[in-house]
């Protein structure tokens, strides 16, 4: 029952988020998603409703690099990823949305991955 009770609440807490937090195509939202072993990022257009590029843990061509590596350090390699992709489809700033988890850990370092790949926000 307290798994139940935590996702309902970081959902809450996202929704609560989301209220500001809103993607345009000039600027669209890197959200975040994490589960106990993998982490998901993607750089989404509000206005159409599009994913315009993502990386995980999970991606066919990253999974055998994320091998061997701590979770920390696999976060900040996709946030590194996502920055690489948004960039070569043109997109400099983006959004942050933590998808109502605490801004530490993995979602601080794919953050800071992805500032290091050369997104702003």
């Amino acid at each position: 029952m307290a798994n139940k009770n935590r996702s309902i609440a970081r959902e809450r807490r996202h929704l609560r988020v989301r209220k500001s937090i809103f993607g345009t195509t000039q600027r669209p939202r890197l959200n975040v998603f994490k589960s106990l072993s993998e982490i998901y990022c993607q750089v989404i257009d509000d206005i159409e409703g599009n994913t315009l590029v993502s990386a995980s843990t999970v991606d066919k061509e990253l999974r055998e690099k994320m091998k061997g590596m701590k979770k920390s350090d696999q976060a900040k390699a996709i946030g590194k990823v996502v920055a690489e992709r948004a960039k070569s489809k043109g997109i400099s700033t983006v959004v942050f949305d933590r998808g109502g988890f605490r801004y530490v850990g993995r979602v601080k370092a794919l953050a800071d991955g992805a500032r290091e790949g050369g997104l702003q926000f």
